[in-house]
């Protein structure tokens, strides 16, 4: 089998170059970065549009690598899109659209329409994440058919929790891939 292209789906704002989805991209031959006509604010069907855009720009197998609102826009998409091709999704830091902190300049992002994930995932939480608390995330997983793993006090999982180049994350998305 092919070895997958690596699709990164960052969140509102995009994943600045501290951030592990940058880091992780640049050490990554061969990566997509799905591009947004607008990181500031987004709104649910055009990245939802983007997102299909991008994945049918990819040929061959592919793994899901998203954070934040890009968790909520991988459910999103895989509603109403279908790629049999993708043969996993690493969804970090999954935040809750109901909950106080998520971004108000995000639309359409609050009536979820999605469910059962059709390809492997694994939903990557924190225990004080100020966009998703960890019961958000487990019934998160529950929903997507993914199997939840906690790494503790991290934040939000990004570049602000100083994480660098994240390597315990690294080691998710191997297992996740078998390898």
């Amino acid at each position: 089998m092919n070895r997958p292209t690596h699709v990164f789906v960052a969140g509102i704002g995009n994943s600045g170059p501290d951030h592990w989805q940058s880091l992780w991209r640049d050490r990554t031959d061969g990566a997509v970065w799905v591009e947004h006509t607008s990181w500031d604010e987004p709104d649910r069907d055009t990245w939802v549009a983007e997102l299909d855009a991008a994945l049918r720009a990819v040929p061959g197998p592919k793994v899901l690598v998203a954070h934040s609102l890009g968790c909520t826009l991988v459910a999103e998409w895989a509603a109403e899109h279908r790629d049999e091709d993708i043969t996993a999704a690493l969804l970090v830091a999954v935040p809750d659209a109901d909950g106080p902190a998520f971004p108000t300049q995000a639309t359409g992002f609050d009536s979820a329409r999605h469910g059962r994930l059709p390809f492997r995932s694994l939903v990557v939480s924190s225990q004080d994440d100020p966009y998703g608390s960890p019961e958000h995330a487990a019934a998160d997983a529950e929903l997507f058919g993914a199997e939840l793993v906690d790494v503790g006090h991290k934040g939000h999982i990004n570049a602000e929790s100083g994480l660098g180049d994240w390597p315990e994350g690294r080691a998710l998305l191997d297992k996740l891939l078998g390898g």
